[in-house]
This record gives C-alpha cells, structure tokens and sequence, in this order.
C-alpha cells in the first residue's frame, strides 16, 4: 500500500504538469494507458493504479481479519486456561473481590486488545514504512535552505518533523487523562452489564419480594456512575480534539505554504508543488501517527492494564492459596488427616480434623449452621484454599459432589443429567431410567430440548436432577452437601432409599440436618467447638 503511495506522488508529478503544460496526449495516457518521459521514466497509467490498489487493499482487509480471529481464539484459550487451571476461578472469587468481572476480561478485553493492537500496530509499521519511503523524496524535492547564513539541506524533512514533535508532545500533554477515564469506564460498564444478568438470574426471588424497586435504585446508582464517567471521557476527548482537529486541518495547508516561495520563485513546477506538498503530508503524518491515535493508544492501554491485571491476579492466587493437600492415596478408603480449614479473613472453623471412611460405608456430618461442615466437603474436594493438613482419596475411586444448590449446565436435559461426563456416553435409556428413579420421570419427553432447565425446574426439581445424575453415573464416592434440602421428608427418605438400593457399593458421605437421614447411614461425625468428632 506504501509503494502504491509512493508511485502515485510520481503519476501526479506527471498529471499535473500535463495540466499546467496543457499537453492533452499525455493527459489521456495518465488517465487510461501509460506514459514514458525521460524525467519520470515509465509511469502507469491512473486506471492501472487504482485497480492494483483497490485489489491490494480488499486483500489487506481480508488477511487482517483472518489474523485478528486466529489471534483471539489463540489468545481465549490462553486467558481460559489460566483462569480454570487450578480452579483458579474459585480461589479468585474468594480472595480477589477487586479483579471484576474476570468473563469480561476474557470475552470483551480480549476481543478489544486483539482488535485494537491490529489496528494500532499495522498502523504504526505502515507508518514507518511510509516514513521510510516518503523522507527520501521529501529530501531530495525541498532542497536547501540558507538560515541566517546557514545552509539547511532537506528543509522541509525538518520542518514536518518540527511540526509532529511539537504535536506529540501537547496531544500528550491534553489527551493523558484519558488513560485512566477509559480503564475506568470499561469496569463500570462491566459492572452495570454484570448487575442486568444478576437480575435476570434472580427473577424470582426479586418478583416474590417485589424488590423491584430496589433493583431500579441499584441499577441506576450503577448506571449513574457510568455516566458520571462517560461525561468526564467526553469533556477530557473534546479538548483533545480541538487540538487534534486544529493540528490536521493546519497540516493539509502548511507544506503548501512553506513550498510556495519556491514555487512563485520558479524553482519548481506546479507538479513539483504538488508533489512536495504529497510527500510533506505522508512524512508528516507518517511522524504524527502518535497524535492522530492518542484516543485509541489511551483505549489500548486501559485494556492492556484490565488484561495483565487479570493475569496478576491469577497468578496471585495460585501462589498465596494454599490449603490442605487433597490427593490420590494408597489407603482403600477416604482419609482425613490432621485437617485444619480456614476462612478467608484468617478465622478457623476446624482444627486437626481426623478420620476414615471406609469404601460402600454410610457416614452423615451433623453440626451447627457455619461450624465448618460445607468447607469440609470443599476440601475433600481440593478446592478450599485456607488451611492445612491432607485429604486422601483411593487412587481408583471415582467422586462425585452435589451440592445444596446442583449445577446445572447450559443445553438439553440429557446433557444437564449426565454431567460433567459426555452425554453421548450414555443411552437415552439409561437417562431416562435415572430420571424415573430419582421422580423426574415426567421430564423424560424433553429428553434433548434445550432450555434453560436452572431456571425452568424448580429447587426440588433441580435436587432431583442432580440425583438422578448421581444415580446415573454411579460414583464410588457419593458427597451430599445437604443436596436434599429442598425435598419434603417423605421424597427425601425414599431418594436416599433407591440411592442405598442402586447405588449398594458406593460411599456414602451426606451433610444433613433432618434426623430422618442418619437411618440410611452407619454411623455419624460432627463439627463441634472446632474439632470433628464421632456423633
């Protein structure tokens, strides 16, 4: 594209002085075939210049866009696999509040960075090259210039780059509240957009409390700031542009100016003219290209800040959270050993827990509310990142843990049972045998419609999901943490029946409040003052 530029300022040389010579032959040539002269040499003709240019910049285009795409994908599934390598996620949310909105860094920042850095970075090395290409003409068209007695060979290289330093340095100067009024606005709309989706995801705990009004006063305190922001970027980009806009609107003139004594002396044809006054505008743009992107450089920046902050903060918590070691042991049954469990702001709820539980054995964990029961199971689990001691489980065991509140994934009702295994492991038979057995035997027609089943199934509905995926998948190692708490006690009772009954190999270790559980378990441990103990 630079050296489409470059041969243009030379076809325009040739055209314009046809013009001024009035020479009609040469005029057509330029236009539709080409022209040789001894000065200029061969030139093609402007037809044969716009086509090659207009194909080279379609491909331009094309190649560019297929980069920025492999980039991103490339650069996602870098930012995915630190955030989900060592459940990372998790430890963040618990440690790091002030990274927000980790899935807009990875969707949004990343897709601004790849875009941006693109545009920014051919920019720049197109300016370069235009540079490069451009100060050679520019130097030998000016020629030289006595100032107080002095001879200045290239004048008008120096004054274009007089012209874009001083430039540079007052769109500097004006533009650098921008860096942070941007990195500040892309939280506060991550924000604002974060509190729609948490609104939306709690529909119905919003419509029973008719809390409607408070959500609109949090909605607009968070959307306030984002205006608050927006006006600030508005006024801080309105000085900058008055300067910038001064700053190109002066550039289309000033190498005329400068070059018109020349020209009015009779030293260069009006070609001449135009063409130095071409190659002043690419060497000088070529230099500006700092003031002409600040806005965007500020953009870039802040979003290079939310992405290295973001890797920070990863690494950050992989490296300070340490808690007890949960790993594959030689011991046949789960062993506890001299547990302690942490909160994030140093409390301890367990102190050198200990014990074992042996394969296809029944253990319940009782305890108060808060005494620590949930984080045990979190650290049997190797994702509690407060405390110490060792969690071992047999080498060939499979675990699976249901929680209070079941995940349950995006896509059809099979997907969402099987989980986190692939459905297509498994028959819709089987599926559908589950189901039934864990009373959800109305959902099996829905088998492979997608929906948003988290929201279209109840409490209950999900508990149940959630064990009949357990039924399903039959682990060698069950944890309920309280995952029938939303069933009634005769539903609850006959669940844990057909657990026992199609499950009668595996280890069963529920937390549980109700009495009626602790008949379909052999013995019992509790959370009490600190320390596990026998119930």
């Amino acid at each position: 594209l630079v050296g489409m530029t470059v041969l243009l300022t030379y076809w325009q040389w040739a055209f314009y002085n046809a013009l001024e010579a009035k020479d009609w032959d040469a005029f057509i040539a330029l236009l539709f075939t080409w022209h040789t002269t001894e000065a200029e040499g061969f030139l093609p003709s402007f037809t044969i210049v716009a086509a090659l240019y207009i194909l080279i910049a379609v491909y331009q285009l094309y190649l560019r866009q297929a980069l920025q795409i492999r980039w991103r994908r490339w650069l996602t599934e870098v930012y995915l696999t630190q955030w989900l390598e060592g459940r990372a996620y998790y430890r963040m949310a618990l440690t790091d509040p002030e990274t927000d909105n980790p899935d807009q860094r990875i969707a949004e920042d990343a897709r601004m960075f790849v875009d941006a850095t693109l545009v920014l970075g051919l920019g720049l090395m197109n300016s370069v090259v235009t540079l490069g290409s451009f100060v050679l003409v520019l130097w030998s068209l000016s020629g030289p210039l006595a100032v107080l007695g002095i001879e200045i060979p290239g004048y008008m290289v120096w004054v274009a780059l007089i012209y874009a330093l001083a430039g540079t340095t007052l769109a500097h100067f004006i533009g650098r509240p921008l860096i942070l009024l941007n990195f500040t606005q892309q939280k506060v709309e991550a924000d604002f957009r974060y509190a729609l989706v948490r609104f939306r995801e709690n529909v119905e705990g919003i419509a029973l409390n008719g809390g409607e009004a408070d959500e609109k006063r949090g909605l607009t305190e968070r959307f306030h700031a984002l205006m608050e922001n927006w006006w600030s970027i508005m006024t801080a980009t309105k000085r900058l542009t008055f300067f910038t806009a001064g700053y190109t609107q002066v550039a289309t003139i000033f190498p005329i100016v400068v070059a018109a004594p020349a020209y009015f002396a009779g030293r260069i044809p009006l070609g001449g003219l135009i063409q130095t006054s071409s190659a002043f505008g690419q060497v000088q743009g070529a230099l500006s290209w700092f003031v002409d992107n600040y806005r965007e450089l500020t953009e870039w920046r802040a979003t290079v800040e939310r992405l290295t902050g973001f890797t920070r903060a990863v690494a950050t918590a992989r490296a300070a959270a340490t808690g007890p070691v949960a790993a594959k042991g030689s011991d046949a049954g789960l062993v506890i050993d001299d547990v302690t469990l942490a909160l994030p702001d140093g409390r301890t709820l367990l102190e050198h827990g200990a014990a074992r539980v042996a394969p296809g054995e029944a253990v319940v964990i009782t305890g108060a509310s808060g005494s620590g029961k949930s984080t045990l199971i979190r650290a049997i689990a190797g994702i509690w990142p407060f405390g110490g001691g060792r969690v071992s489980l047999p080498a060939n065991g499979r675990a699976l843990f249901l929680p209070q509140r079941p995940y349950i994934p995006l896509g059809s009702l099979k997907r969402a049972v099987c989980y986190p295994e692939d459905e297509a492991g498994f028959t819709d038979a089987q599926v559908a045998e589950a189901l039934e057995a864990a009373d959800l035997g109305h959902l099996v027609p829905r088998l492979h419609e997608a929906e948003a089943w988290d929201k279209r199934l109840s409490g209950g509905e999900q508990q149940r999901l959630a064990l009949a995926r357990a039924l399903l998948l039959k682990p060698d190692w069950l944890f309920l943490d309280e995952a029938t708490a939303s069933l009634d006690p005769a539903a609850e009772e006959r669940l844990y029946a057909q657990l026992k009954e199609r499950l009668p190999g595996t280890a069963l270790i529920s937390i549980a409040h109700r009495p009626a559980v602790a008949k379909f378990h052999d013995r019992g441990l509790r959370v009490e003052g600190g320390r596990l103990v026998a119930a």
